[in-house]
């Protein structure tokens, strides 16, 4: 069947494999070269692509809870949004989670995903505890900070090349409501929402927009958001309904001067520099995922992101030059997300430095291609690299000059046989 990521860029013919239960796992795999496990679609790029993939969203139980201390042991194939309907009820809530909550835990474990906290909390694995991974010889092994430690660090952002995770335990952290009180600070180019962010550290949430169609003094003005969970012990929740986007949108509608009559017009919502509210977890946490098929709005071809990260001694000035190239280029973002990052863990391939990343969305085209390879070539040599989640066309120069534990990676692959069996279109494209 047809399959591609959420980005729709490429789309290959794939066999599906779809799991049934652990004890027949190794018997539909076996044989099959290569294969890699697909949660629910969510990674933009050819990460989760190959001649066979294994459908793992079948594994969706949810296996324990314990309330005194948070920990919840379920399947691979839980969707966060699922851990959400069960728990904000209770008062529990995800330590990290990512822009949207359509991922599987087995996703989020194997892109170590990151979420608005991570100066304040760090990535996704931060708060796994144990999880099971079925090995290329179809053996299970117990993975954990102090049991086969060199397989949790290799599949905590090891993009499924490691094996098959199939349950985890990961921690919850009580919250006391389920609304956010949020407030917007307006600022009038990026020196400015770069101080913000310092300002404001000590909100556990923060994330901002970024106009990248701004020129001049304002170039990378923009709107921070930060927040947190308001006390009011009210948790009614109820995820909200969503609207769908029915049909793939003509390409030629996202065009440089909508693009630009959309930043101007979003920038100049808020008319006050500060403003508070009080919004929803789905409101703040995952705005797109209102909006059904919201990669429908790039057209046939789809939107290709670009995430990259900088250390911080080089944000400011490589973001800057990242903006202007871009404009000089006459190309043109039809989304800039900023955010800050702490310190970057233990695990081999984990995508958070100690910085600031900027994710951009472009609509796939001719001349795209040539420009992101260039971006890579300025962000490579301020010392960042490129979120795996989202590439789908990186060279394997860019990636190891990113990723100083890439060897590591490797020799590990190599010496359990995961190579023989689990390979994606990225990792060979990358020699992973």
């Amino acid at each position: 069947m047809k399959t591609s990521g959420w980005g729709r860029y490429p789309v290959i013919d794939s066999e599906v494999v779809r799991y049934n239960s652990d004890d027949s796992l190794f018997e539909n795999i076996d044989g099959r070269n290569p294969v890699i496990p697909y949660g629910f679609g969510r990674s933009y790029g050819d990460s989760a692509l190959s001649d066979t993939i294994l459908k793992m969203r079948p594994a969706k139980r949810m296996l324990h809870f314990d309330p005194e201390n948070g920990l919840l042991t379920c399947e691979a194939g839980v969707l966060l949004s699922e851990i959400l309907e069960t728990f904000l009820p209770r008062g529990w809530f995800l330590k990290v989670t990512p822009g949207t909550k359509y991922i599987t835990i087995g996703g989020a474990i194997a892109s170590d995903v990151h979420g608005k906290n991570h100066h304040q909390y760090g990535a996704f694995s931060e708060y796994v505890s144990e999880f099971s991974l079925m090995m290329p010889n179809g053996s299970i092994k117990a993975c954990s900070r102090t049991k086969n430690k060199d397989l949790f660090y290799a599949t905590c952002g090891g993009m499924g090349l490691t094996g098959i995770i199939l349950k985890a335990t990961i921690s919850l952290q009580s919250v006391q409501s389920n609304t956010i009180v949020q407030q917007t600070i307006k600022t009038a180019c990026l020196k400015e929402i770069f101080q913000a962010f310092e300002e404001y550290y000590n909100e556990p949430y923060s994330v901002a927009w970024i106009d990248c169609t701004a020129t001049g003094s304002s170039l990378g003005r923009g709107l921070l958001n930060v927040g947190h969970f308001k006390e009011d012990h009210k948790f009614e929740y109820k995820a909200p309904g969503k609207l769908n986007m029915p049909l793939k949108l003509p390409g030629f509608l996202l065009n440089k001067w909508s693009i630009k009559l959309f930043n101007q017009l979003y920038y100049q919502k808020n008319l006050k520099s500060e403003n508070r509210s009080e919004t929803t977890v789905d409101s703040f946490f995952y705005p797109l995922d209102i909006l059904k098929n919201w990669n429908r709005l790039y057209g046939e071809e789809g939107p290709l992101q670009y995430q990259f990260v900088l250390p911080k001694k080089t944000s400011f000035d490589g973001i800057k030059e990242v903006l202007n190239y871009l404009q000089k280029k006459n190309m043109y973002s039809s989304l800039g997300v900023l955010k800050l990052f702490g310190k970057e863990n233990k695990n081999l391939l984990s995508f958070p430095m100690e910085g600031y990343t900027l994710a951009l969305d472009f609509k796939v085209d001719d001349k795209i291609f040539q420009i992101l390879d260039d971006l890579d070539k300025i962000i490579s040599g301020l010392g960042g690299r490129i979120y795996l989640a989202k590439d789908a066309r990186m060279s394997v120069e860019i990636f190891n000059t990113g990723y100083s534990k890439a060897k590591e990676f490797r020799s590990i692959r190599d010496q359990y046989g995961m190579n023989k069996i689990f390979n994606s279109l990225q990792s060979n494209r990358l020699n992973l």
